[in-house]
């Protein structure tokens, strides 16, 4: 188990898990800071100036899962992580690939009164050999308050389990974080991730589309990116009723007949990934009363929106736009194309 201590720069998150440690009995401090300092040995400069913050690099997130799962199948007993998480599609980034390697993950939110959490970083020490520290340390806390305000009014708080750490010591946020954990008070996070894949995949997508002849798109929350509904495609299982089956556990609409075969797209291997076999089905038109019974977001999904063609080129990575384009040009067509990488073949 991990227990995910979040909360403004600032706010205590370390010092508490420095003090949930020797409150939770077998437990163990991971700190993904120690992977962001890493990573300015193992990335060319030119890399790391591209972002302003290593959270925005896609191989922090992953050594940040890879690594965190390593710890707990090595050590067994409950990792504690006090990091920042103020962006959601990297929140669900991360607790979803702990979801993968059925990690269940706690999130606390230390969550001081604005005012207390300024004074906080007004007294923060700054190393006096660091070069430009006032502004690396201090400012950099000061700049992210309006990120952390945003995430509050959003998902933060629906999210997590919030402690109002204005009139408490880090001892005493521990105590609270220790006891909302051994009670349940403190839940596993509702997030939904399929395990990674060890080889090719097999995946059934269905396309539904409104009055407007606009298609649905969904954005998963394990993943970055925005989706057609459907997923992968279980042993023994046939790859439309996958696919009938993944919109009714994704949206909750049951379709009544097996869609048809529009695309059938390869998908070569690109590490770390697998590729294979992606089929995309016309799952039809919903009615205004159909798309008025969606229920969405949820779990596996974070948002979702109808799209034109043109539209879903600003949303869709590109191959996955080409495999809809010519989804949609075999529905205009009712003949179905066989694709490799989204150019069709043959």
């Amino acid at each position: 188990m991990i227990v995910w201590i979040n909360g403004a720069f600032g706010a205590g998150k370390t010092t508490t898990a420095r003090e949930l440690i020797e409150l939770i009995p077998n437990s163990t401090l991971f700190d993904p800071e120690v992977i962001g300092g890493t990573l300015t040995y193992l990335l060319p400069p030119k890399r790391l100036a591209e972002v302003g913050d290593f959270q925005d690099l896609a191989i922090w997130r992953r050594l940040v899962i890879d690594t965190a799962a390593a710890m707990v199948a090595e050590l067994g007993g409950v990792l504690v992580v006090p990091m920042t998480l103020l962006r959601q599609e990297y929140r669900d980034e991360i607790f979803g690939g702990l979801a993968a390697r059925r990690i269940p993950v706690r999130h606390v939110l230390l969550a001081p009164a604005e005012t207390i959490l300024r004074e906080r970083i007004a007294g923060r020490e700054v190393p006096p050999d660091l070069p430009d520290g006032e502004m690396r340390v201090r400012q950099w806390s000061y700049d992210h308050i309006e990120p952390y305000r945003a995430a509050l009014a959003d998902w933060l708080t629906a999210d997590a389990y919030p402690v109002d750490t204005s009139a408490l010591t880090p001892y005493e946020t521990a105590l609270r974080i220790a006891e909302a954990v051994r009670t349940d008070t403190a839940p596993v996070c509702d997030i939904v991730q399929t395990p990674e894949p060890t080889s090719e995949t097999l995946a059934a997508g269905v396309l539904l589309f409104d009055e407007q002849d606009r298609v649905l798109l969904v954005d998963p929350t394990y993943k970055a990116g925005w989706e057609f509904p459907g997923g992968v495609v279980e042993p023994g299982e046939a790859p439309a009723r996958a696919g009938v089956r993944e919109v009714a556990e994704e949206t909750g609409l049951t379709l009544d007949q097996v869609p048809r075969l529009l695309v059938v797209d390869w998908e070569p291997p690109v590490p770390p990934g697998y590729g294979g076999l992606r089929l995309l089905f016309d799952g039809g038109r919903l009615d205004s009363t159909a798309a008025d019974r969606l229920l969405l977001p949820g779990p596996e999904l974070r948002d979702w929106r109808f799209v034109t063609e043109a539209e879903a080129a600003g949303l869709l990575p590109p191959v996955r736009y080409e495999r809809l384009r010519w989804a949609l040009r075999a529905r205009e067509r009712g003949a179905a194309h066989y694709l490799e990488a989204g150019v069709p073949v043959g």
